[in-house]
């Protein structure tokens, strides 16, 4: 990488050559001004006004405007006598804990590479130092005309710098915040809260600039002289009449896009809304219900549709063969018992026939036996009148 700047940095006694390099890039895609009759490059000349004239880079030199108009010429002499001591160094002041920085005040960001064998040790030194203490180094330096003040931080194995503004240029936030007396419910809050817990997290590596990627596609069509691709018609943004039908709608659209279907996550909006306010809570129920939006990749153990469909169409037929033997079983019993009270009602029947032909038996002999009596007496009798006579 191309260095900026070039000096040193200045720890106590100890002084670390380094150079300057840029940390970040810009991938933004610019353009130039063209004549739109001919298509002509708009060009900007540098012409003097009192000659009216073009001046070359070797003509022109820096003066200062005052407040009447004056301009006051300086030489880059004048400013190489300045009694900077930051001019070629970047003077550490202090060591703060890194939460004392505002990211407010965070400007341009640097890595600072050692420069050369010599500074290896120093540079080692100083960057173990900020990693055991868990602070960040605050220093001044001077860079493109002006003193400036930096914040140096490890990361990974090297020391970066980020320029910082100056306290006195961070304006305060006056007239920024609404100037309305502005009463937020518990139960809204408990919403944002839902919304807040389905976004999650993110990977800011997969971030990209869609704008960027849209301009290159355009750029593109144009080139090969094809018509440009169509911009989506953006949502209307209009204006929110109703909060908390808003925070439920957009707590709804993040479950979807994480694969939950729209009647779950509003049944569980529902649910934690009640869980958290109270039985006296409302949920509007929004008309209109987005799709839900494919899965997102690793679901990890979770079953496919189709295997929990075809294990719930298997478990049907077990069930009807479950109760179809359970019906055959209860059938059998039925039978057996019909069957089982069937004989012992013709036990009863036979033996109520036995105590009959008994009863009758004995009543038979019973009246042969009167019979033979009535027979002996009758004899008896008629032996005696013969007697007699």
């Amino acid at each position: 990488m191309r260095s900026i700047w070039n000096g040193a940095i200045s720890f106590g006694l100890v002084s670390i050559p380094i150079k300057l390099v840029n940390a970040t890039e810009s991938h933004s895609i610019s353009f130039r001004q063209i004549h739109t009759e001919d298509g002509g490059r708009i060009r900007y000349r540098k012409v003097c006004e009192l000659e009216d004239r073009e001046v070359s880079s070797a003509e022109i030199g820096k003066g200062y405007e005052d407040a009447d108009g004056t301009i006051i010429p300086i030489t880059d002499e004048d400013l190489s006598h300045l009694p900077l001591p930051t001019a070629k160094t970047i003077e550490i002041v202090a060591f703060v804990p890194a939460d004392r920085i505002d990211p407010l005040q965070m400007d341009a960001a640097y890595y600072l590479q050692a420069g050369g064998a010599p500074a290896a040790k120093p540079y080692t030194l100083l960057r173990e130092a900020l990693k055991r203490s868990h602070k960040v180094a605050i220093a001044k330096y001077a860079l493109r005309g002006r003193e400036r003040l930096g914040m140096l931080r490890v990361v990974g194995e090297a020391i970066a710098m980020h320029g910082l503004l100056w306290p006195d240029e961070v304006r305060a936030p006056e007239g920024v915040a609404p100037d309305t007396s502005v009463t937020v419910r518990d139960k809204e809050l408990d919403l944002a809260d839902a919304l807040m817990d389905t976004l999650g997290e993110v990977d800011l590596e997969d971030l990209h600039d869609e704008y960027r990627e849209a301009v290159e596609e355009v750029v593109a069509a144009k080139a090969a002289g094809e018509t440009p691709p169509e911009a989506p018609t953006p949502p209307s943004s209009g204006k929110v009449l109703d909060l908390m039908a808003a925070l439920e709608k957009s707590v709804r659209a993040a479950k979807e896009s994480r694969g939950e279907g729209p009647e779950k996550a509003s049944s569980e909006t529902e649910e934690e809304t009640d869980q958290e306010t109270g039985s006296g809570a409302e949920v509007r129920h929004l008309s209109q219900r987005r799709s839900a939006r494919t899965a997102p990749k690793g679901t990890g153990g979770k079953k496919s549709t189709s295997t929990a469909t075809a294990k719930k169409t298997t478990a049907a037929p077990r069930k009807s063969t479950a109760k179809t033997a359970k019906s055959t079983q209860s059938a059998k019993r039925t039978t057996a018992s019909k069957s089982t009270a069937a004989t012992k009602s013709t036990a009863k029947k036979a033996a109520a026939k036995k105590t009959t032909a008994k009863g009758a038996t004995a009543k038979g002999t019973s009246e042969k036996g009167t019979t033979a009596k009535k027979s002996a007496a009758k004899k008896t009798t008629a032996a005696a009148r013969k007697r007699t006579a």
